[in-house]
């Protein structure tokens, strides 16, 4: 997905010529294997369809590239080579790019991004020379691959301003020259629905009253407008009751409940949201804001400090209830200690693996360690188990432990190596939609196999050392 957009003013012809170009551009760069289709949407509609559309006016647009399913070149690859295509040949463009995933704006609540500054206040003007300041710094961070303002302050406009008095001496009401004006500008649609149905077929279709397109030119035209009104018998101009300037608008005004915000998307190079998220948060820290003004970090940011503090409390709750249910079994406080030794290599091997696979620690790898911390606690209490069972048929500490480990070698490992193999897949992206389960499985794989190899080591040294009496 490229979200662009032109000068303030342009245009939708203007804008028009600069889409065709950048759908002529993007085909030499995506090769003609993973090429599948382009589809562009410019300019706003002024009706029920603008709500379901991101442009704001006849200068921005967004542009979806589909890339076929079994596409060999990654899509970030092609945002990288299209982003330096453009700079170089549109530099009148600001573009933002995202993946156009529907999993990716439920994860950012919304945000088409998962890193969004929000900056709120009470003068629009201030809050975008703010925002605009907090961009500048914000691109100047290590790993930020774009950073785009969607709302702008500046777009030409025309301010009506109604005579009240003079409009009701000659018989109208605001309503009425607002109508008027609504009607020849666009069309009765949306003030005055009429619907024909047709006698033969029964379909409904709306009838609207608009202007030829064209006929109102200039602001001269505009004011020549005819008003016509339920208690008026000849039409008056539209300069005989209201005064027309030009002014300064902004294209859209977003708000967070009933406060107004401007946005500041800012999209990752990688994955790695929390370094780039700590410096943002550094950044306003740091900056002076007028009384009343606040810059607050939402997105998926903040969806994931909440998981990792949810995941934290959780997997600390999940150790002391899974301490306390194996005591219970066990009826012993140590052997449940000597079992969860299994823990401490299997974490160790998460970190290793993330490592090497070159994946960071989120929610989904987080997911991988709750997960691995049952399937390592299960060996450990295979051996354990067995082990009491030896020494209650007479043999000592020593000779258990090592028959229970030499016994209980071979399912452990079954287990443990299908569990790998069945997760390989997942872990080497090779099935479609994989990317984003890939560090759960790499978790899991790295975790298990340390744990595997050490925990046949630590915990018969662990047993040893506890029941070493019996020897």
């Amino acid at each position: 997905m490229i979200n662009f957009k032109a000068p303030s003013g342009t245009k939708l012809d203007a804008t028009e010529e600069e889409t065709a170009r950048l759908e002529g551009m993007i085909p030499n760069i995506v090769s003609k294997h993973d090429m599948n289709m382009i589809v562009s949407n410019i300019g706003v509609n002024p009706g029920f369809s603008a709500l379901y559309s991101p442009n704001s006016g006849m200068h921005t647009g967004f542009m979806q590239v589909a890339l076929q399913p079994d596409h060999t070149t990654s899509s970030f690859t092609y945002i990288k080579e299209v982003k330096q295509r453009m700079s170089i040949e549109m530099p009148e463009l600001q573009a933002f790019f995202s993946t156009g995933s529907l999993v990716d704006a439920v994860l950012n609540m919304g945000s088409p991004v998962p890193i969004d500054v929000r900056v709120s206040g009470t003068d629009i003007d201030s809050d975008y020379s703010l925002a605009e300041s907090i961009a500048t710094r914000i691109r100047a961070i290590r790993g930020v691959a774009d950073v785009y303002i969607p709302q702008d302050i500046d777009y030409p406009s025309l301010q009506l301003t109604i005579d009240r008095t003079r409009a009701s001496e000659l018989g109208l009401t605001e309503k009425e020259v607002v109508s008027n004006v609504i009607t020849a500008l666009t069309s009765n649609q949306m003030i005055a629905p009429s619907i024909w149905i047709d006698p033969k077929s029964g379909n409904n279709y709306f009838l609207t009253v608009m202007y030829k397109e064209g006929q109102v030119k200039s602001i001269d035209d505009l004011k020549a407008i005819p008003l016509h009104g339920a208690n008026i018998s000849q039409p008056t101009r539209l300069d005989m009751v209201a005064t027309i300037k030009q002014f300064n608008a902004p294209t859209e005004l977003d708000h967070t409940q009933i406060r107004r915000g401007v946005d500041i998307y800012v999209r990752p190079e990688q994955e790695d949201l929390s370094r780039i998220a700590r410096e943002i948060h550094h950044i306003l820290d740091t900056t002076q804001t007028l009384h009343g003004v606040e810059a607050m970090l939402l997105g998926s940011v903040e969806s994931m400090n909440a998981s990792f503090r949810s995941f934290a409390i959780g997997l600390i709750l999940s150790v002391v209830l899974l301490y306390l249910v194996l005591v219970a079994q066990f009826r012993s406080f140590l052997d449940t200690f000597i079992i969860l030794l299994a823990i401490p290599p299997g974490v160790t091997g998460v970190l290793v693996a993330l490592l090497l696979w070159r994946t960071t620690l989120n929610v989904m790898s987080l997911m991988g360690v709750v997960m691995l911390a049952g399937i390592a606690l299960s060996n450990s209490i295979l051996i354990v188990e067995f082990a009491h069972h030896l020494l209650k048929e007479g043999m000592d500490a020593q000779e258990a432990i090592v028959a229970s480990c030499r016994v209980r070698l071979r399912p452990i490992l079954m287990t443990s190596l299908a569990t790998v193999i069945g997760l390989l897949p997942m872990a080497l992206k090779l099935g479609e939609g994989s990317e984003a389960y890939a560090p759960l499985a790499q978790a899991i794989i790295g975790g298990l196999t340390l744990s595997v190899l050490l925990t046949i080591f630590l915990v018969p040294a662990g047993f040893l050392l506890a029941y070493r009496e019996k020897a």
